[in-house]
C-alpha cells in the first residue's frame, strides 16, 4: 500500500488487524476481526491464540502489539 491509500494498489484489498482464536495446524487459523470472525493463512508469522495480527489478503502479514 502507499501512504495515504486506502486500499491495496495490486489487489484492492485493505489490511485489517484481527486475534487469533484458534489455529488448526495446518497453516491456517480463525481470527476475529471487526467484520466478524474469518479465516485466515499464518504460515509467513509465528503466531499464537490471542495474538494480535495485521491481514491482508487473508494473510497474516505481521503480528501487531
Amino acid at each position: 500500500m502507499r501512504p495515504g491509500d486506502e486500499r491495496c494498489v495490486t489487489c484492492g484489498d485493505i489490511a485489517v488487524t484481527a486475534c487469533v482464536l484458534s489455529l488448526s495446524g495446518d497453516g491456517r487459523a480463525r481470527a476475529q476481526s471487526r467484520e466478524g470472525e474469518i479465516e485466515i493463512n499464518v504460515e509467513l508469522v509465528d503466531v499464537g491464540v490471542g495474538d494480535r495480527v495485521l491481514v491482508h489478503a487473508g494473510v497474516a502479514i505481521a503480528v501487531t502489539p
